[in-house]
């Protein structure tokens, strides 16, 4: 039996999947989350604050704090480290808080 982590459990990783992220595709392991696949392909920010547009991308990895909201298929707010990646997901950047009627 092989002594790495994947041995140890006998997981069986299944092929990449892809994700579209603002006109790009990027691969993402099944089970991942967006975030995770994201920082995998270089990505590390995707959202910028309405005041200031300060760039924001996860922080906390857990679904606390929020910096890591995208737009995925349409749907924004959705937060990117709880999020898992499903094949052809479309991931797009996300301004503030995604809604332009609350816009100031």
């Amino acid at each position: 039996m092989p002594r790495d982590p994947a041995g140890l459990v006998r997981a069986q990783p299944q092929p990449a999947i892809s994700i579209d992220y603002a006109g790009s595709t990027l691969p993402a392991l099944p089970g991942q989350s967006i975030a995770a696949a994201l920082w995998a392909a270089g990505v590390l920010s995707w959202r910028t604050t309405r005041d200031g547009r300060r760039p924001r991308g996860a922080f906390c990895g857990i679904g606390v704090c929020f910096d890591c909201l995208i737009t995925v298929n349409g749907r924004p707010n959705q937060r990117a480290c709880l999020v898992p990646a499903r094949d052809g997901d479309t991931v797009t950047p996300q301004e503030g808080h995604g809604r332009a009627d609350l816009a100031r």
